[in-house]
């Protein structure tokens, strides 16, 4: 008898909790934990709250915790960032000024006691990243603190655009340091930029950005609403440095392209920074040097297999071999167009989508983010229907197969990001 790939993941997921824990079938200890970020509710419960599961070890299946769901402590979590460690989670509110970063402290079986709120420097968070160290948190707000006041009327100045295509308020981040013994967050200041004999508490960025992400080079990026990258240096203490070649056009129209377009991600893989283009339903890859500079993979700029979606999220397997892109259908977030697109990255940098019948594979409507567990078995999206999709993720080929137990789950809200951490320690 000739087993699948499904087939032969299943026996060896029996015969191998049979060996370890005398077991006849999949399922055994929890090896991680899974919050989803839920901004509004539906009609399985309440808006702002986090959903928290315990992961499977044998079967990748998702069990609620217990007191789940969990308060997000402020208005409208969009997504969620945990401290190297386990120990700490933060979650970021976007409509709620003053509690857009809520601690949290992780205890037994994954449950979540806030600890402690603080507001980053402008306005509308959109995103947060924090670097490998743990050390370090990165707020990206689309609004700078930047004001100017005539009369009665206070208003944020418009940035000068480097590709004359929006005009929109700077955006500023907010670095806190983060207390490696309590989590607790605490500002740093800009010490480059200093006004009225005052040092600022920000970093300005381009108009309306959306998306930031801390490299392996030592950088961090920010996806501006204009086409452009600002590349941003990390020194001491966290501080970001602002320097000549810091804002970047990384594309430029083209004949059948629309415009001005829209970045829906970014995201990092190996020596690799990837771009989703939800206009244009492309992909874009480039490398990064150490002052934050972007260049162009030859050949990286893939238009996505799979037509009539948005490209949403996308996501780096933890060998740096494949790439998945989560699509939205482009007018209704119940369409079953909703997927995960699977490409293998080749050696020489470029994509290439993977031979598979079941590629793309199918996932909850609206998916938002995607992460894989610790131990590098289980891959999972949040959707927007209110579910989670979990599947296996196979290293060697870059497949992914169903969850033997099932691979879709309810979370209490309505999705928005979700985050994956190990056991506390």
């Amino acid at each position: 008898m000739k087993l699948s790939g499904n087939g032969r993941f299943v026996l060896a997921c029996v015969v191998s909790g049979a060996l370890a824990l005398g077991m006849t079938s999949c399922g055994g200890g929890t090896i991680g934990y899974l919050w989803v970020m839920e901004a509004k509710a539906t009609t399985n419960g309440a808006g702002n709250t986090i959903t928290g599961y315990k992961v499977d070890n044998y079967s990748g299946n998702l069990t609620e915790m217990v007191h789940s769901p969990f308060s997000s402590g402020g208005n409208s979590p969009v997504m969620a960032v945990v401290k190297p460690g386990g120990r700490y989670l933060y979650v970021l509110n976007q409509n709620d000024g003053v509690s857009s970063v809520v601690q949290f402290s992780v205890g037994g079986d994954g449950v979540l006691t806030s600890q402690q709120a603080f507001a980053s420097q402008g306005g509308t968070p959109q995103w947060m990243d924090i670097d490998a160290s743990g050390s370090y948190l990165y707020v990206l707000d689309s609004v700078s603190p930047a004001r100017v006041t005539t009369g009665t009327t206070t208003t944020a100045p418009n940035c000068t655009s480097a590709t004359g295509l929006l005009a929109a308020p700077c955006g500023a981040v907010t670095v806190f340091s983060i207390d490696p013994d309590t989590g607790r967050l605490t500002l740093v200041q800009n010490q480059s930029v200093r006004v009225n004999g005052t040092y600022l508490t920000y970093t300005s960025t381009g108009p309306n950005p959306s998306r930031i992400k801390v490299t392996s080079a030592g950088s961090v990026l920010v996806v501006n609403g204009d086409q452009t990258i600002t590349s941003l240096a990390v020194g001491t203490g966290g501080q970001l440095t602002v320097g000549a070649n810091s804002t970047q056009v990384i594309d430029t129209p083209v004949a059948g392209q629309t415009v001005p377009y829209n970045y829906t991600s970014i995201t990092s893989g190996g020596t690799y920074i990837y771009l989703t283009d939800g206009t244009n339903n492309r992909i874009l890859q480039y490398t990064v040097s150490t002052s934050g500079v972007l260049q162009p993979v030859t050949g990286g700029i893939v238009n996505n297999f799979v037509a009539g979606v948005t490209p949403v999220w996308t996501y780096t397997d933890s060998s740096n071999k494949f790439l998945y892109v989560l699509n939205q259908n482009n007018s209704v977030t119940t369409s079953p167009k909703s997927s995960i697109a699977a490409y293998t990255i080749q050696s020489n940098g470029v994509l290439a989508q993977q031979s598979n019948n079941l590629n793309p594979y199918a996932v909850g409507s609206g998916p938002v983010c995607m992460v894989e567990d610790p131990t590098k078995q289980w891959v999972y999206t949040s959707n927007q229907d209110g579910t989670v999709t979990g599947y296996h993720i196979d290293h060697d080929r870059g497949t992914l197969n169903v969850l033997i137990h099932g691979s879709t789950f309810q979370a209490q809200g309505k999705p928005s990001c979700l985050v994956i951490s190990g056991i506390t320690s």
